[in-house]
């Protein structure tokens, strides 16, 4: 008997042993400074050194800019002057849900310039799990997350008075410190997008006896001492602690009730868990995420740049539910402000992100894709609309209607969680109806959209070319939806409409372009002029932006050969700009001319697909050079890491889905198209417990061409592979050299899904 349990107890650890070696340490390859070194002017990446756990309810960020400033950190700062609970997904939407915790040694500073303190970047510890910094006066600050909340713990120098500030942001705040209980209770009501009652509840608790404790309101900066309540515009508390002393606080939130913010923290932060032990259950979390996608071979450096970016690619949607007593999930609306069963998500921008963020977590994430996609239905329900940028609540920016895009992807790819005939009768209504709030609530101009087949352009409906082009695009994905469950209606509804991007297409100049009301093409028509009837960008940039039916877009172009031509001048020709109707430089033109890729904008997300068109066209060589390209010198893991806005996990996902040797050109269908791998391996594990691997022989910088391949070890000549071959495991194997393979992947069914054939072809 005791062989038999020395023998169980052998095989134990050597199975713990076994799996917990497999766990590389690979979160100290990321860089949460990445693309931090931004401003209004100049985006290379606009982020923040997020703290916070895969999708958190709550992130936490050091405060270099000023209370209400979109560029909450920035890299050239020298100053800190808080640790916010942060959730903002674009320094452009602003945030909410925000308050601050300060230390300060010496005389009690509370106003939020007074009170900074200066650093180096030298003395600086940014990863997902864990930032902390040691300020110049010896301040030791630490913060670590939990999904709803997080914990903060500062060490003080001896010899002085310790402070901690709790700076209530702008708008209306309300805090209570009970002392006998180290704590302070309260809430903060800020942000754009939020209904009337919006309320974050919260609840720290410290390790430490408060020596004395006041509020203060942050409009005038007056503070009064001992007080224990006050509640108004920009309330705040402070707390003094004895000198040298380490203060531990644990941070929980709640949109609920103040008694959801209490289980909360009893949830997640109760007991005799201290900082220690959080930062490594954090350390665990995002550890085993990121080892779900391993990547062999390649430089240190493009490691660094693969796990930041990964990292970045699972922070949003945000959850927005929380858990009741009995661990159901429970949430408060940020669309009608009432308190609703079941799962939310929020914070996300859907022109952006509907590209290669969402097509990536379908990948990694089936389960919370499938809650996603239910809980988008019930926000339409909730709002009206589809909230196409929730910040939490709805905003409506940007344009498109491309709720319809995450939907269709999720449906062809087997996740099938919603009823589609109530997700196309929510798309109807968001086509023929426009909202209250902006481009992309409901369709401004969907009349002539429906009668005439294109937008057209006047001086109150700008963007005209783009949203009819973006609108064929979604009507495409609404066609599918409606085609694989047998909508007869709805198919032949959509069915006429994803071709309206003709209607847009002007032979004469071989581009898309701004159309009149009377069907006239807009006059004085030059395609490197930004603006006018383009989101963004211009003509050149927009033209490509038919990603369901390249072989039409060929057609219109002319042939292949004048196709390929056009896209070598794209990403070869000279980087003019004209201002057109933005009348000055706007960020997006200054990152495509540090590109150096010609009218290629990689910066922004009309372009992003463009590199792997050459894989429709008969030239896949192309793709695979232009790829390497863009994923050597347009991305590092430094804080000028990205060529553009980063765009809630858009830009990072474009990225990771490359150097895994492939991207979604189209969702909506379940293809993704073969570009070149970065790395001689990658091994992603699915939810399903399989792993589908990548392997890249003789790949290097300079062997980027793809020489053969093998799908299972069967020769593989397509230019896609398909959602099914990666959530089936197995292997892709590639063969790589310095010098293109002219054969391979030539031939007409070796192309990715088109919804037109090609002039002259009868397959």
């Amino acid at each position: 008997m005791k062989r038999k349990i020395i023998c169980y107890l052998m095989t134990v650890l050597f199975g713990w042993n076994q799996g917990y070696a497999q766990q590389t340490d690979l979160v100290k390859y990321v860089n949460t400074l990445q693309g931090t070194d931004s401003e209004w002017s100049l985006s290379y990446g606009n982020t923040y050194p997020t703290v916070g756990l895969p999708f958190g309810v709550h992130f936490f960020s050091a405060q270099t800019g000023k209370n209400g400033d979109g560029w909450k950190y920035q890299y050239k700062a020298n100053t800190i002057r808080g640790f916010q609970q942060v959730h903002q997904c674009s320094p452009w939407m602003g945030d909410y849900a925000v308050f601050s915790l300060m230390p300060g040694i010496g005389q009690l500073k509370v106003q939020e310039e007074a009170r900074a303190l200066s650093f180096s970047h030298e003395n600086e510890v940014a990863k997902p799990n864990h930032y902390a910094v040691k300020f110049d006066n010896g301040i030791y600050a630490e913060v670590t997350p939990v999904e709803r909340g997080g914990h903060m713990r500062f060490s003080f120098p001896k010899k002085e008075n310790a402070y901690l500030i709790l700076d209530g942001f702008m708008k209306d705040s309300e805090v209570t410190i009970i002392p006998e209980e180290r704590k302070i209770m309260g809430y903060v009501n800020n942000g754009r997008f939020v209904p009337e009652n919006f309320r974050n509840y919260f609840v720290l608790v410290f390790d430490q006896d408060f020596k004395a404790y006041g509020t203060w309101e942050n409009v005038n900066n007056s503070n009064e001492g001992g007080n224990k309540h006050a509640a108004g515009k920009g309330v705040g508390a402070y707390l003094e602690f004895k000198p040298g002393t380490k203060v531990e606080v644990k941070i929980a939130s709640s949109y609920i009730s103040p008694a959801q913010a209490e289980r909360n923290f009893d949830q997640e932060l109760d007991g005799n868990k201290n900082f220690e032990v959080n930062k490594k259950n954090a350390f665990d979390t995002w550890n085993s995420l990121l080892n779900r996608v391993l990547v062999e071979g390649g430089t240190e450096a493009e490691k660094a740049t693969f796990y930041s970016c990964l990292f970045r690619a699972n922070l949003f949607s945000r959850k927005f539910y929380e858990l009741d007593e009995r661990g159901n999930p429970y949430y408060y609306s940020p669309y009608d402000g009432k308190i609703h069963q079941g799962y939310m998500y929020t914070d996300n921008g859907f022109w952006d992100t509907f590209r290669a963020q969402f097509p990536l977590s379908n990948i990694l994430h089936q389960e919370m894709q499938g809650r996603y996609m239910q809980s988008l239905l019930t926000a339409q329900q909730q709002a009206g609309f589809f909230p196409t940028w929730s910040n939490p609540g709805m905003s409506g920016v940007m344009i498109g209607n491309h709720a319809i895009s995450l939907l269709a992807d999720a449906w062809v790819k087997g996740i099938r969680t919603f009823d589609p005939d109530s997700a196309l009768n929510a798309y109807y209504h968001e086509v023929t109806n426009k909202g209250f709030w902006g481009g992309s609530n409901g369709r401004q101009g969907w009349k002539d959209y429906f009668t005439k087949g294109y937008i057209p352009y006047s001086e109150d409906l700008h963007e005209s070319t783009a949203k009819t082009l973006e609108y064929a695009y979604d009507d495409f994905c609404a066609y599918q939806l409606a085609n694989l469950t047998d909508n007869e209606f709805y198919k032949n509804v959509y069915g006429r409409q994803m071709y309206n991007y003709r209607n847009v297409f002007d032979p004469a100049v071989n581009f898309v372009r701004g159309r009149l009301p009377n069907g006239d093409w807009m006059p004085n028509f030059d395609p490197v002029e930004w603006g006018g009837a383009f989101t963004e960008a211009n003509a050149w940039q927009y033209t490509w932006s038919v990603l369901h039916d390249i072989n039409g877009l060929i057609n219109l172009v002319g042939d292949e050969q004048r196709f390929n031509a056009k896209l070598d001048s794209f990403f070869t020709m000279e980087q003019t700009i004209k201002y057109g109707s933005y009348k000055q430089e706007i960020h997006e033109m200054r990152e495509m001319l540090l590109a150096k890729m010609g009218q290629y904008a990689h910066g922004n997300q009309p372009t992003q697909h463009v590199s792997y068109l050459y894989n429709f066209s008969g030239q896949p060589w192309k793709a695979q050079k232009q790829v390497r390209m863009v994923s050597s010198q347009l991305y590092n893991a430094t804080e000028r890491g990205y060529p553009g806005d980063e765009d809630q996990g858009q830009m990072s996902s474009w990225y990771v889905l490359s150097a895994l040797g492939i991207y979604s050109v189209c969702p909506g269908t379940d293809q993704y198209v073969i570009g070149s791998p970065v790395f001689q391996k990658a091994t992603i594990t699915l939810e399903n417990g399989k792993r589908f691997v990548v392997h890249a022989k003789n790949n290097n910088t300079k062997n980027v061409y793809i020489q053969n391949a093998k799908l299972n070890g069967m020769n593989y000549d397509k230019n896609f592979i398909t959602y099914r071959d990666i959530l089936n495991g197995g292997e892709l194997e590639f063969e790589m050299g310095d010098k293109p393979n002219y054969t391979r992947g030539v031939a007409k069914e070796a192309r990715p899904f088109s919804l037109s054939q090609l002039k002259g072809t009868n397959d």
